[in-house]
């Protein structure tokens, strides 16, 4: 079984294929996975393999060790772009997310002011008012939509809970009036049997009427590029991602894509 990425609470620097040079704060276990999705690509592997021995850190652990990385590479003159909240699972499950939140933008200000804030997450908790006021904060709040449409989102994104579905997403995306990235993978492939595309003119035209009603800064389009647990799973070209985002630009929607 495919294990989790992340052995540390803070990792990196590490290059990021959309951000940059990128340092990572993981909220989750370092020997385990806890997360509100159990994507068929996501590359920290699945839900199943376990929430491991080390529990989440608390939020003194977090401060600490990032201080003294950010000290470290203020003193080795290594410069970053963002501080990327990431990991293995789902950051904003974390109990005291707004609260780390406003930590490290403390630090980033005192060691790196020229730095972003960075959120990686899958919008399920964007409906609960303190991760919302937390994700108001970050520089850069990039929210995961990767169907619009109901059997594609249940499909791909496994979310745990049966009352997440597309329609509360984007509700709780329209919120932020702008202050959002919408992130969205596009995948070809089967699981158990079943076809799975989201790349499709039903799926995109589904996409951009979503896209239409969150308003985002930017949409990130992207397609696999590390093993993932499904393995009957295949990276989109990059001709046909830019096919995709010529048709999101055309709606005077910004897009970036990333292969």
């Amino acid at each position: 079984m495919q294990t989790v990425l992340f052995h540390e609470t803070i990792f990196g620097p590490i290059h990021s294929r959309r951000l940059g040079t990128s340092l990572g704060v993981n909220l989750m276990p370092c020997d385990g996975k806890v997360c509100s999705f159990d994507c068929l690509y996501c590359e920290a592997g699945y839900n199943a393999q376990g929430q491991g021995s080390t529990g989440i850190p608390r939020r003194e652990q977090v401060k600490k060790q990032l201080s003294a990385k950010l000290k470290q590479l203020t003193e080795e003159g290594t410069n970053i772009d963002v501080i990327t909240f990431s990991g293995n699972g789902e950051p904003t499950l974390h109990p005291d997310f707004k609260a780390i939140v406003h930590d490290v933008i403390t630090l980033r200000d005192h060691y790196f002011p020229q730095a972003k804030v960075c959120v990686l997450s899958n919008a399920t908790m964007a409906g609960r008012t303190n991760v919302f006021e937390a994700l108001k904060m970050v520089d850069r709040n990039i929210l995961k939509l990767d169907s619009a449409i109901y059997d594609t989102f249940r499909l791909l994104n496994r979310p745990a809970s049966t009352n997440v579905m597309p329609d509360g997403i984007i509700a709780d995306l329209k919120r932020f009036k702008g202050h959002c990235i919408v992130q969205t993978m596009m995948v070809r492939g089967e699981h158990d049997g079943v076809v799975i595309d989201n790349t499709t003119d039903a799926e995109v035209d589904a996409l951009i009427a979503a896209y239409r009603e969150i308003k985002p800064q930017e949409v990130m389009l992207y397609s696999i590029d590390r093993p993932t647990p499904e393995q009957n799973l295949h990276k989109v070209p990059l001709d046909e991602l830019e096919r995709i985002a010529a048709r999101i630009s055309a709606e005077g929607i910004k897009v970036q894509v990333n292969s």
